[in-house]
This record gives C-alpha cells, structure tokens and sequence, in this order.
C-alpha cells in the first residue's frame, strides 16, 4: 500500500482556501482515509473503489452532496511528499499542492 500516514497539502478553490489534512490508512487490507479542514464540517465521503499505478493512488468517492456523482481523486507520492488533483462534478479540477507527510 502506498502513501499511508498522515498528510497536509494546500487547496486553493473559490469555497476553501487553506492546507488540508488527510489520513490514509490500512483498513483491513483495503484503503481506509479521513479529511479534516479547518473550521469546515466534511460531510461523510465513501470510497468507491482504490487503484495503484506506480506511485500514484487514483481513487474514486461519493458523497451525499452530489447524490450519483464521482469524485476523482489522483495523488502521486515522493517520498514524504505528494501532490494531487481532485475532479469534482460541477466545481472542477482542485489542485493539491505542496503535499507534506506530517505523521506515520
């Protein structure tokens, strides 16, 4: 499993603006993560579906805010350092930049 522990990477959209936290973690052999951003209520996000691709961790997510839609998520790790892209229904692509491995 690639990219496990605790990150912090800065998102610049027109909702947020600011560093992102996300664990991700071993879910009994599955990928299990968690995002928190500060002073914002992350509504409940499920995993859909985890691919590996070298050093790169593509997943796919739902939430109950956009009922029917995928989120794309794609995060490539270096080391303790990563950088990512989200793909939103009808907010876009959001960066994740200057991604730094803070725990684990």
């Amino acid at each position: 499993m690639i990219g496990l522990g605790k990150w912090v990477c800065h998102v610049d959209t027109m909702f947020f603006r600011g560093d992102a936290t996300f664990n991700i973690f071993d879910d009994n052999g599955k990928y299990g993560f968690e995002l928190s951003l500060p002073d914002m209520q992350v509504p409940e996000i499920e995993i859909l579906n985890t691919v590996e691709d070298g050093n790169t961790l593509i997943a796919t997510a739902r939430t109950d805010l956009l009922p029917g839609k995928d989120i794309e998520v794609n995060m490539t790790f270096e080391g303790d350092t990563c950088n990512g892209l989200l793909k939103v229904p009808f907010i876009g692509k959001i960066k994740l930049k200057d991604g730094k491995k803070i725990e684990g």
